[in-house]
């Protein structure tokens, strides 16, 4: 290209960009008439515009902040001598000097992989700015005095929502990649990105939930949770499914898995190569399963007891029907394993020794140190959320979802803002945000009672505080061997408050630490080698002293724990055929509650 010769432009052709926007006016128009119309037959009146106590926190924070008005000077003056830094090597770039950054991003932050947030000088400038300006709020709010712990932690939490929300790569004139692409396809990815924005306003009945998967990629039991197996057993609440073995002997003592109804079971049987399940049914384990069901407003009274007798403790007296073996062990995943534990003190208060071994995968029995989700726990969002409960009869499976996607916004949200909307493009097919956005709801009784007792008021960790079925809970009556396994970088069950959990019971215990988060930490197959893991004979009372004494082993903490359930199998037997079992076959797995899904 000649020195003066401008880059060649792709202009927009005149009439396909009319009917686009046509076809967009259109679309828009209905949406918002469509919505406006809701919300007038709802008969509801003026929402709280801040439901989750936001501007509180912050008044209160505010107040302190303004209280100590020389620290503040101070904060202010660091941060404009950054400024004044930035503007100096910005200049000396300008002029083809050398210049070293005064701010750098983590090098797992994805947002400025673009090379032209370094190369170009003025995409650098934007770039160090924000970081400065994100890294002056934080410190900020966080070094305020006064403030009571979970204040603080809402103000530092909702701090970093509108630091992520306000990051240059989000819009289009400070995105070098979605300006490329702009001058590149003519402004073409922006129309597209249009349609997609409708089309998730469309899917969410005008609220905007954003498609973070190919949808029509997957469908459950075609090529997502495919694992070979019958439903033997049902109840309102879950179906028990038993998996077809694939060795000629099996554990004489079969494998019950509990996994959590925040979400379905299938996160352990997404494809064939990274299945859980498959891999326990290739080793020999007799594997059973209980799949939820995705309650509706029919099944709002149900409660955290209710899915110990009609989940864990009906799913018992159904696989000894089915094997002729009353014994199991048993694993409990998340709020699954919060259940397991509580069922097996419930159990041992009734002399039922039925679970010989319990394996707990990132599992909070301690709820002292909740993590960020305690961010969403006090009594006015508690109001909120039961208030919601209250008109539905259950709490819809979007809200847990928009949750948990909020504890990782630049991963589950704004990467998609960029992608979806910016760049036009199509979201890629992927089996583990499939299974994410698959939601399911909570029954209203259930989840007030688990976030009330557990998370507010850390009840279960206090002996007798809680009770289900009449029977008080008291988690120091546990004597069942149990294999706690956490992970380093989880933000929902944080591993130190799970390491708690594990000093509740009176059994041995044995606790491994795996690398990653709440997903990734437990769904590491052998063959992936990926990660590593953390094991140490000992527990002593304080999680710094276990990590500083334990072991690192590379890759996946699967037959580590394949080896220690395996002293509990009792022997083989025959392998069990489940279409000979004591119970008929209702249908093929991965069954039908395990479909139904809520868009």
């Amino acid at each position: 290209m000649a020195e003066n010769q401008a880059p060649d432009v792709k202009l927009p052709d005149p009439v396909e960009m009319s009917r686009a926007m046509t076809r967009i006016a259109e679309q828009s128009q209905r949406l918002v008439t469509e919505f406006l119309s809701r919300q007038a037959s709802d008969g509801v009146g003026a929402k709280n515009p801040d439901p989750m106590g936001v501007g509180h926190a912050f008044l209160e924070m505010t107040t302190r902040m303004m209280a100590d008005p020389a620290k503040l000077m101070k904060a202010q003056m660091t941060l404009w001598q950054d400024y004044l830094t930035l503007w100096q090597r910005t200049t000396q770039r300008f002029f083809g000097q050398e210049a070293q950054p005064v701010i750098a991003p983590a090098k797992d932050d994805r947002r400025f992989k673009d090379s032209a947030w370094d190369e170009n000088t003025l995409f650098d400038f934007i770039k160090q700015s924000y970081l400065l300006s994100a890294r002056w709020m934080q410190s900020t709010v966080n070094e305020v005095d006064g403030l009571d712990d979970h204040t603080a932690k809402k103000v530092d939490f909702y701090t970093r929502q509108f630091v992520d929300a306000m990051a240059p790569s989000n819009f289009v004139m400070t995105n070098p990649e979605v300006l490329r692409t702009t001058i590149e396809t003519g402004g073409e990815n922006l129309v597209k990105g249009l349609e997609h924005l409708l089309k998730d306003l469309e899917r969410g009945k005008g609220e905007l939930r954003i498609s973070m998967t190919d949808y029509d990629a997957f469908q459950v039991g075609k090529n997502i949770a495919v694992t070979p197996g019958k439903v033997v057993f049902q109840t309102d609440l879950m179906q028990l499914i038993q998996y077809t073995p694939t060795t000629p002997e099996v554990n004489k003592r079969p494998l019950m898995i509990v996994p959590p109804w925040i979400n379905k079971y299938y996160i352990l049987d997404l494809r064939e190569k990274n299945s859980f399940i498959k891999w326990a049914v290739d080793q020999g384990h007799s594997v059973f399963v209980l799949s939820w069901v995705n309650p509706d407003e029919k099944l709002a009274q149900k409660g955290f007891e209710d899915y110990m007798f009609e989940g864990v403790l009906a799913a018992l007296d159904a696989i000894e029907k089915v094997t002729g073996e009353k014994d199991v062990n048993a694993i409990g995943y998340c709020l699954g394993g919060t259940l397991l534990a509580s069922t097996l003190s419930y159990m041992a208060a009734k002399k039922d020794d039925r679970i010989k071994s319990a394996t707990f995968f990132t599992t909070m029995l301690d709820f002292t140190e909740a993590g960020e989700l305690s961010v969403f726990i006090d009594e006015e969002q508690l109001t909120m959320i039961e208030s919601q409960m209250a008109q539905q009869g259950y709490l819809d499976g979007s809200k847990m979802a928009t949750t948990f996607n909020m504890l990782r916004a630049n991963d589950l949200i704004w990467s998609f803002v960029v992608n979806n909307y910016l760049l036009g493009k199509d979201p890629f097919p992927f089996d583990l945000l499939y299974w994410n956005s698959d939601s399911t709801r909570m029954p209203a009784a259930m989840h007030s009672f688990y976030l009330r007792n557990m998370y507010q008021k850390n009840l279960l960790a206090k002996p007798g505080a809680v009770s289900l079925g009449g029977v008080p809970i008291d988690l120091r009556n546990v004597k069942t061997p149990s294999f706690f396994l956490s992970a380093r970088e989880d933000h929902i069950a944080p591993w130190k408050s799970t390491y708690m959990g594990a000093h509740l019971f009176s059994g041995p215990v044995k606790f491994v630490l795996a690398a990653s988060g709440h997903i990734a930490g437990v769904v590491n197959p052998p063959a992936a080698g990926k990660y590593c893991y953390w094991t140490n004979a000992k527990l002593p009372k304080a999680s710094d002293d276990w990590l500083a004494s334990s072991e690192q082993t590379p890759g996946s903490w699967w037959p580590e724990w394949n080896s220690w359930v395996s002293t509990f199998s009792e022997g083989k037997v025959p392998a069990r055929n489940p279409e000979k079992g004591g119970l008929p076959v209702l249908e093929d797995a991965p069954g039908s509650y395990a479909k139904v899904r809520i868009v």
